[in-house]
């Protein structure tokens, strides 16, 4: 089992920030909410703070993430339990550090992109969900 979290974002005209894996990696060039690994020591909000802080140079209180739901692909060799929340405040500006594609997606757009097994099929969701 594979456990990550991952972060929805979202700017005042309603857009979600997304970010494109990096080349070298598993499943690169498909486009994520932002997130990563829940290291055995972390708890998964914990460690939402510490990737979003490595990733995008935010600071983000665990007061400000309120889980919304999980999703789980199999990755051939491993299975991935994904736990998704929405992150409702962040301090700072959203930057890629690791030099990674980033972008804000309406919703319709994101149904257009290539996503993670994991990722998309929460877009309906959060449809529903209307944060």
């Amino acid at each position: 089992m594979l456990y990550v979290v991952a972060a929805v974002l979202k700017d005042g005209a309603g857009r979600i920030f997304l970010q494109k894996r990096p080349e070298g990696r598993e499943m690169a060039g498909l486009w994520e909410f932002p997130g990563g690994k829940i290291d055995s020591d972390e708890t998964p909000e914990a460690a939402l703070v510490r990737e979003l802080s490595e990733e995008l140079g935010v600071q983000v209180d665990v007061e400000d993430l309120t889980p919304l739901c999980f999703a789980s692909a199999d990755l051939g060799n491993r299975n991935l339990i994904l736990l998704l929340y929405h992150c409702s405040r962040w301090m700072g500006e959203l930057t890629s550090l690791e030099q990674q594609e980033i972008g804000w997606f309406t919703l319709q757009e994101m149904y257009s992109l290539e996503m993670p097994p994991a990722d998309l099929p929460l877009l309906p969701l959060l449809q529903k969900l209307e944060l």
